[in-house]
């Protein structure tokens, strides 16, 4: 905009104008010839505002704020401290480094600068690379003093809030609840049934405080066992729909709490097994939070072995029960555990087939997600393997021969599902498969009761004494 020539802009006009100067200014003129010359030279050579702005940036403004900065100095602002308050973390950011100003002793005289002007003109000058590295050591001083003041950015904020602490607020109304949903008091229930169902089958007189004993101590290690697992599984949990809601996940219960429920609950449960009960109760207390906590919960994420591994901790409950009442481990004892490891595989096979999606996004390697097919006849294997269970119990000693036949049944009943959803293998199948499962158990265990053959009372003497 700034190079466009005047007869550019005015057009016949500029042009009589410039006429008229060439002819009227004499030749001996060089000043006003200079500016005539100037006007007649290609617009992109001449010396425009752009540059004259930047000369005057660079030499005036520049040397006018430096001479202002030695003449004026400014005062030592106010040093304060900011306080931060994200959540319930407080911190102190830094205090800001000040610097005061250079100033000049005294002004130097006139003929000290001439004397000191002869002195560099008889001296060599420097070259130019030795002008560029040297610096003045106030400057140095000040640019190693100026502050790098970070902003924070909102990734760099949350991921540093993650990494802390944080104060949990937990409601004592809603405490109780969150215990029963951190122990998982439904499993931790139907583990204590199948304990006491162990505890009831064994062939010795039925002594109640016993009962109580040994069935608190394991719902108290069952609770222990949950409460790891789902401690361990947080990150996993928060991407399945099933588990979202768990207390640990939603944020209701800190990790520490958590765990130092699991302690409260698995120490005296076991210590209750072990010196109230018998050591051998107390022994497959402890080995069943281990096979839970530390075996199947990683096995999860490994391999399609975890089920099997699963199957066997869940068959533990009635053995305890059994040797609690009994101090020995016996072949019924094992017969009531074989119940329940075939009675889990049709049950949680059935049950992880409708949520295969949920545990794909968990991570997790179950026989649903990846062996679909094998899921589904090992379902049926162990149906099937019910049957025979059921017959052997007579043969031990268990039950009586009517058993067998009353049970039988229920039996071919869950079997003709699993046949069912090992040919069909959709929803409809799979659910009708786990409903059955859950209403089977304890039925089984109820006939099993009811068909218990007792122990003979061993011989006396004539005279009314043992032998």
């Amino acid at each position: 905009m700034y190079k466009t020539p005047c007869s550019r802009l005015t057009g016949f006009v500029g042009g009589s104008v410039k006429q008229k100067l060439v002819q009227s200014v004499p030749r001996c003129n060089q000043t006003a010839r200079g500016i005539i010359h100037l006007h007649r030279r290609d617009p992109s050579n001449w010396l425009t505002y752009q540059h004259l702005n930047f000369l005057k940036r660079q030499y005036v403004a520049k040397n006018n704020s430096e001479l202002h900065q030695r003449a004026v100095p400014k005062q030592a602002p106010v040093l304060t401290i900011i306080d931060e308050r994200d959540d319930s973390v407080e911190r102190q950011v830094e205090r800001i480094p000040t610097f005061n100003p250079v100033v000049t002793d005294d002004v130097p005289k006139a003929q000290d600068v001439a004397r000191e002007v002869l002195s560099d003109a008889s001296s060599p000058k420097p070259s130019t690379e030795a002008l560029v590295v040297q610096k003045d050591p106030a400057s140095q001083t000040v640019s190693d003093e100026t502050p790098h003041i970070q902003v924070e950015t909102d990734e760099a904020k949350e991921a540093r809030l993650d990494r802390q602490w944080k104060q949990m607020k937990v409601d004592r109304a809603e405490l109780l609840d969150i215990y029963a949903r951190l122990a998982k008091i439904k499993l931790t229930a139907l583990v204590v049934t199948t304990a006491a169902a162990g505890f009831a089958m064994a062939p010795v007189p039925f002594d109640p405080i016993l009962f109580v004993v040994s069935s608190l101590g394991t719902g108290l290690a069952s609770c222990a066992a949950n409460s790891i697992n789902q401690y361990f599984e947080v990150p996993f949990d928060s991407n399945m729909n099933r588990t979202r809601n768990r207390p640990l996940v939603r944020g209701q219960i800190s990790p520490l709490h958590a765990v130092s429920f699991a302690l409260a609950c698995g120490l005296p449960g076991v210590a209750l097994l072990t010196l109230a009960v018998n050591p051998l109760t107390g022994a497959l207390g402890a080995l069943n939070v281990f096979l839970y906590t530390c075996c199947y919960t990683p096995l999860k994420r490994l391999s399609i072995a975890n089920t099997w591994v699963g199957a066997v901790v869940g068959a533990i409950p009635p053995v305890m029960g059994w040797t609690a009442a009994t101090g020995c481990l016996e072949p019924g004892a094992l017969l009531l555990g074989g119940f329940l490891y075939s009675w889990q595989f049709p049950h949680f096979n059935a049950l992880s087939w409708n949520l295969r999606e949920d545990y794909s996004r968990g991570g997790y390697r179950m026989m649903s997600v990846t062996h679909p097919a094998m899921c589904r006849r090992v379902a049926l294997r162990h149906s099937l393997a019910l049957i025979g269970l059921s017959a052997a119990a007579p043969a031990l000693g268990v039950t009586t021969w009517t058993f067998p036949v009353v049970s039988l049944p229920i039996n071919l009943y869950i079997s003709f599902l699993a046949l069912q959803f090992q040919r069909r293998g959709d929803r409809g199948s799979a659910r009708r498969l786990f409903f059955c499962s859950l209403w089977h158990l304890p039925m089984l265990l109820l006939l099993a009761l009811t068909c218990k053959r007792y122990g003979q009372a061993p011989p006396t003497a004539p005279d009314g004494h043992a032998p």
